[in-house]
């Protein structure tokens, strides 16, 4: 089936003509569609904008025919980045291509996913690996399941297949075995990790922005090594966290990256900080190129990548995986508050209505930290807790997020300079 998105519209939709969208998710992402004054449609035929499942884009991307202005919020083969086992495989690529063409120096700028394998194809390899590291804690996870499902930590070879008889199964599907990093940076006592959004609107070239707010996700209890069966321990997903017999749902296991960061820099000074930083967003450009070929690239396509990052207790960032279909689903007031805040401000950078000129550096939430190559501060006002920088990256993750205020300066500079062009006409 051949499916027409739109035939009887122009390239770009006229400024009086409300944008239709279609939305098959039933979360925080249609209230913000719905809230925007858009026409929700429900005919495949009939959308300008449409913010499918992966599963809908599977089974019907190859047949379609989009007009120009139509935006859908996957590529094609976003999997390539966000499947386990295919992430850690184009990253292998990238870091010997990297150490062939640039040295061994810059290659070591890949060095932030722990050793990885792919079970069962890769089990031979892994053995050597695991031999040659006696004692150390190893964590298996599926290749394309989410929300803690399956994952499992072990020390010896044996609990694998006594995992598997467990599990009633004579052996596992794809997997990844990866090292645990065994040292993560500590809160109270209970180990987290960081929700991280990066927007892309395009792979050829690279066109990257990182929202200035998102989570650290606790584990519900105090961290040890002794109890590696325990998942309320070393698993930091909310879905996993709630069921926790002591979950308080009103605290939830949440802190902002805004409040991180205060601690972080008050734990650690400006320049601790700034370091970390700089290496989370290496994290991301990196990705991102690792994928850059693969990738089939659709003037009709965008991006909203969910990056899970591990600091270790030496400030070592750690990407842990990425994905293409973030939870939209709140946890809590507060939860449900920020990823409106964020859904709006994707919706601003994708910019149906054309309102902007495409060479901003900043929409509300979002800065632009790549295009092409790295971005920098200049001609943007720096807003981060101290007024100096060791680096001129527009990078403000954690920082205040002033979106209202900085959205309402931007449009009305758009429309003088729209009236200025008029009046020179």
């Amino acid at each position: 089936m051949l499916i027409i998105a739109n035939k009887s519209f122009q390239r770009k939709i006229p400024d009086n003509r409300v944008v239709r969208f279609k939305c098959n998710l039933q979360n925080t992402i249609i209230d913000v569609l719905r809230d925007r004054g858009w026409t929700e449609v429900k005919d495949d035929n009939d959308w300008d904008f449409y913010w499918c499942d992966v599963g809908w884009l599977r089974e019907n991307f190859d047949h379609m025919f989009m007009e120009e202005h139509v935006r859908i919020c996957h590529f094609r083969n976003h999997y390539e980045l966000t499947r386990k086992n295919l992430m850690a495989k184009n990253l292998k690529r990238l870091r010997k291509q990297i150490e062939r063409e640039q040295g061994k120096v810059e290659a070591s700028k890949c060095d932030f996913f722990p050793a990885t394998y792919e079970l069962p194809a890769e089990f031979h390899i892994f053995v050597e690996e695991f031999k040659r590291n006696p004692g150390s804690t190893w964590i298996m996870k599926p290749v394309a399941k989410s929300q803690g499902k399956g994952i499992f930590l072990f020390r010896k070879l044996a609990d694998i297949p006594d995992w598997c008889k467990k599990k009633g199964m004579e052996a596992p599907d794809t997997y990844i075995v990866q090292r645990y990093v065994e040292s993560p940076y500590l809160i109270g006592g209970r180990k987290f990790d960081m929700r991280i959004y990066v927007l892309v609107t395009t792979y050829i070239p690279i066109k990257a922005y990182l929202y200035r707010e998102g989570f650290a996700r606790f584990s519900n209890t105090r961290y040890n090594l002794e109890s590696i069966e325990d998942s309320y321990i070393h698993l930091t997903n909310v879905a996993i966290q709630k069921t926790a017999p002591d979950y308080d749902s009103e605290k939830g296991c949440k802190w902002s990256l805004n409040s991180l960061r205060k601690y972080l820099t008050a734990k650690h000074g400006i320049e601790g900080v700034e370091n970390l930083l700089q290496a989370i967003t290496t994290i991301f450009i990196k990705s991102l190129q690792s994928v850059q070929r693969i990738i089939i690239n659709d003037k009709h396509c965008f991006e909203l990548y969910g990056f899970d990052i591990l600091i270790d207790s030496n400030l070592k960032p750690w990407l842990i995986e990425i994905n293409a279909s973030p939870s939209l689903t709140a946890s809590s007031q507060s939860d449900y508050e920020m990823k409106v805040r964020l859904l709006e401000d994707v919706l601003n950078v994708i910019d149906m209505e054309n309102k902007l000129t495409g060479k901003e550096k900043r929409v509300g939430g979002f800065d632009l930290i790549w295009d092409d190559g790295p971005v920098t501060k200049e001609d943007v006002g720096f807003d981060a807790i101290s007024s100096s920088s060791l680096y001129t990256s527009n990078v403000f993750l954690g920082c205040l997020n002033d979106r209202e205020q900085q959205l309402k300066q931007l449009y009305k500079q758009q429309q003088n300079k729209a009236v200025a062009a008029q009046s020179n006409n």
